[in-house]
This record gives C-alpha cells, structure tokens and sequence, in this order.
C-alpha cells in the first residue's frame, strides 16, 4: 500500500478509460491544475452527492483554469450510467485494476463495521499546472468540499 503524495511531490503519471470512451492522460492537461479525486463506488449517496457538488460548480471550477476528473474502481459502463443518471459534465475514469488509486496512496485499509477491506478512500488532489501536488485532502468529507477545493484552486491561480 503505497503513501499519500504530501505537497509539493510530483503527480504520479497515468492512463485510464474515461466515459468518453476515449483513454484520459495527467498529461492530456499539462500547463492546468487538476482536481483529481478519488470515490469508493457509483451511484452511493456520498459519492452522488460529491460528484454533484463538483458538477454544479464545474463551470467556477473552469473559470480557474481547472479540470475535474473522478476516479473510482467501477467500470466504464458503471461511470456511463452514472453519467447519464445525473447528468454529469465531467469525465469519470475507470481504475478497475486500482492502480492509480494504489499509486496516490487511495487504495487503503477500509474497516466498516469491523470488516475490514481494501477499498478507495474518498480523497482529492489538486495537481498543480506544473504537474507537483498543490494540496491534498484525505478522508474528504463531501459537505463542504467543493468549496474547499475552489478556495484552493483560488489560491493556486494568485499565487
């Protein structure tokens, strides 16, 4: 299980099938920040109400420059209905072997009702234009968080 990447490390690179159908590269945004974040599972009501949030504000988030790219480890067929269901304006990408999510330090011990598990924890990076860690947040809590991730992205653009 790897670590979290603390700021300012450099962004692991990847390659992942999107709902677009088309294969997502970090590299594909070379030059702008990327909200990069990482969900347990489709269509849950912690993970709707996060993807939501960030398809609601997608156009500030925008604005500032940025990309938003949702990882989990369902499929593409899973992300597309999901997509779909919520009208989702951004692109979901496919982690099934999670080894993205285990190169970002997401993939972790997960202990739900004294069962533990592997699993994504529910966590975002801001990757920075010049391609290092800006900010990380681990154990997201989705109230709020949309707000904290514009703040930051913010903060990137005056810095």
């Amino acid at each position: 299980m790897a670590d979290w990447i603390e700021p300012p490390g450099k962004a692991p690179a990847f390659s992942l099938k999107s709902t677009t159908g088309k294969t997502v590269k970090l590299s594909d945004f070379k030059g702008r920040p990327v909200v990069l974040y990482f969900y347990p599972k489709d269509d849950t009501p912690g993970c709707t109400k996060e993807a939501c949030a960030f398809r609601d504000r997608l156009s500030e988030i925008e604005g500032l420059g940025a990309v938003v790219l949702g990882v989990s480890a369902d499929s593409v067929e899973s992300h597309q209905k999901f997509t779909e269901k919520y009208t989702l304006n951004f692109p979901l990408l496919a982690d099934t072997e999670h080894a993205v999510a285990e190169k970002y330090g997401a993939w972790r011990e997960k202990n739900m009702y004294g069962r533990v598990s592997m699993g994504i924890q529910r966590s975002t990076y801001l990757i920075g234009a010049d391609g290092r860690i800006a900010k990380l947040w681990k154990k997201v809590s989705v109230d709020g968080h949309d707000a904290d991730v514009i703040a930051a992205l913010q903060e990137l653009s005056a810095g």
